[in-house]
């Protein structure tokens, strides 16, 4: 289960605008690395995003990129797997998963606690 410090650093982590392009694109499949389709779907680098895709897409430097990815690994939301020459980003799923799970148990405690009618309309 994540701790609040751990919560914290994904929402500071996300909070920047790059960074969550950077995030949304590698978690929803947005970049495309010229890796092997040869190999198994399980390998992760058949399946993951290579760093140097994910710079093509922005105006910034690479080391930019890198402490961009760095944030976003640090906040354990994307794995990064080097392999030979290059760095390899997936997305954390688990982690992901389990945050959306606060939020809905959020929603639900605040439903269950005052019994919300979304009918009633607050203007």
């Amino acid at each position: 289960m994540l701790g609040m410090e751990e919560k914290i650093k994904i929402f500071k982590a996300l909070g920047n605008e790059t960074r969550f392009l950077i995030f949304k694109n590698v978690f929803t499949g947005g970049y495309a690395c010229s890796i092997d389709e040869s190999k198994p779907k399980d390998d992760i680098i058949a399946q993951a995003t290579c760093v140097t895709t994910i710079a093509e897409h922005f105006n910034f430097s690479l080391p930019t990129i890198s402490r961009h990815l760095k944030e976003l690994k640090d906040a354990n939301i994307i794995i990064m797997t080097k392999k030979s020459n290059k760095i390899y980003i997936e997305p954390n799923p688990e982690i992901i998963r389990e945050l959306s799970s606060c939020f809905t148990d959020l929603v639900n405690n605040y439903n269950n606690m005052f019994q919300f009618d979304n009918t009633k309309s607050f203007d």
